[in-house]
């Protein structure tokens, strides 16, 4: 009798696992099959854009077809940060009455009432729009931002840090994480990191010959976003900076690769014009968050006045912290990932 009720339960549980699973693949056909080719977009974006599940997108498109999507998040930014547009000892220039009055975040909510934090010249503020939740946070001076590393020198066999280990080294008050890192299947060690990393001064890993996506701080606390060798940032005077993208903002515009991208969690850096750096963070993957598009995360940085904006690492690695307390939802199932870069605010 025993034998014959597990029979029959493992039965019903296979059978309900196969009619989920099948509802999940036609839905996912729907989108990319059906009449709307945003949400084909979105789909392959949304999946690509992860280390784990990149793969479901090769079971509905074809390679030129991903890669037609993929290549509108790759364009180049050959326009240069125009600094004077940053005036850190003086009024913010920016028609703030215009970005304040930006709805397209549907953040209708008197600003007051969305202050979670507002100590210490730091202020914390949560944002939502008709997909995603999250949580700017604004350091009016931007010298206390800065890139924290894992290690003094990345090898593969020396895992990344957790961003609360990196805060604690630092002495830090708040964090975010930063740049990419290699990320095999989603299970690497965060030892490595995708590009660049410059912090305070020293260029930590990268080479000088090669051409990246520059997000960093300056010496005059400017933030740069741009394409450069990593002998420029450093002619440049970059003194702390990551790799990432796409670029979201410059010179008070959105780019055009601003315009694509997946539902996900996210994280993004901004500075406004009186030098403000606007630390951004989006939950996603879950019930209450499906996550944000680069669209969404411009809009969001422009509202809030950003200058120029950048988009950074996401996903399960997207956290914001705060005097010890995470205060976004993780999207990793095991919790907080190591990595091997966070931007810092001291």
């Amino acid at each position: 009798m025993t034998k014959k009720i597990l029979l029959r339960t493992l039965i019903i549980l296979g059978n309900t696992v196969l009619l989920i699973v099948l509802a999940l693949y036609c839905i996912m056909w729907i989108c990319v099959n059906g009449p709307s080719s945003r949400a084909k977009e979105l789909f392959v974006m949304s999946v690509r854009e992860t280390s784990a599940v990149k793969f479901l997108a090769n079971i509905y498109c074809s390679a030129d077809e991903i890669n037609e999507i993929e290549q509108k998040k790759n364009i180049d930014v050959t326009d240069f940060v125009d600094t004077s547009l940053i005036n850190i000892d003086g009024e913010d220039e920016t028609n703030a009455d215009e970005n304040q009055n930006n709805d397209d975040t549907e953040n209708n909510e008197d600003t007051n009432e969305n202050i979670i934090i507002q100590e210490d010249g730091i202020i914390v503020e949560k944002v939502h729009g008709s997909t995603f939740k999250g949580y700017m946070m604004s350091v009016k001076d931007p010298s206390r931002v800065m890139v924290g590393t894992s290690s003094s020198s990345y090898s593969p066999n020396v895992a990344g840090r957790k961003i609360s280990e990196m805060i604690e080294s630092y002495g830090a008050v708040a964090a975010t994480n930063a740049g990419g890192f290699d990320d095999p299947n989603g299970i690497g060690n965060g030892g490595i990191p995708i590009g660049i990393v410059m912090s305070e001064g020293e260029l930590k890993y990268g080479s000088r010959n090669q051409k990246y996506n520059i997000i960093g701080m300056n010496n005059e606390n400017v933030l740069i976003v741009g394409n450069m060798t990593g002998q420029q940032a450093i002619d440049s005077g970059i003194r702390d900076a990551v790799s990432f993208g796409p670029i979201l903002v410059i010179n008070g515009q959105a780019t055009e690769a601003s315009q694509s991208g997946g539902l996900n969690p996210r994280t993004a850096i901004g500075q406004k014009a009186d030098g403000t750096i606007l630390l951004l963070v989006i939950d996603g993957r879950q019930s209450s968050s499906f996550g944000a598009s680069y669209e969404d995360i411009a809009d969001v940085m422009l509202h809030f006045g950003a200058v120029n904006a950048a988009n950074l690492d996401g996903g399960s690695s997207s956290m914001m912290f705060y005097k010890g307390e995470l205060l976004n939802s993780c999207a990793s199932l095991s919790g907080p990932r190591n990595m091997p870069t966070c931007i810092l605010v001291k």
